[in-house]
């Protein structure tokens, strides 16, 4: 995914996206696919052997990264495979409260 494209990506959701950096060689990329799948929010996967430059952008310097990216900007992250308690924490401003 070139840059453009994520732009382009980006410009197709209405709020927060959560950029899964992955590479297909990550096992702990792995095991945090099912807890990003789980969660209410729109998630782009960037393989960080295609997309360096989009990596780069993000300031990511390791596998697995998930950034949360809203009205453009990286607004939270979540470093390396932590259970799902560290994903709802880091994004708790943006899920939808439960009833």
């Amino acid at each position: 995914m070139t840059g453009a494209e994520l732009d382009a990506r980006l410009a197709e959701e209405a709020g927060p996206v959560l950029l899964d950096f992955w590479a297909p060689w990550c096992k702990p990329c792995e095991a945090i696919e099912p807890i990003l799948e789980e969660l209410p929010l729109p998630v782009v996967r960037v393989n960080l052997d295609d997309s360096a430059d989009v990596a780069g952008r993000y300031g990511v310097l390791s596998l697995p990264t998930v950034v949360l990216v809203e009205d453009g900007e990286a607004r939270a992250e979540v470093l390396g495979a932590q259970p799902r308690s560290a994903f709802e924490r880091a994004f708790a401003r943006w899920l939808p409260s439960a009833p």
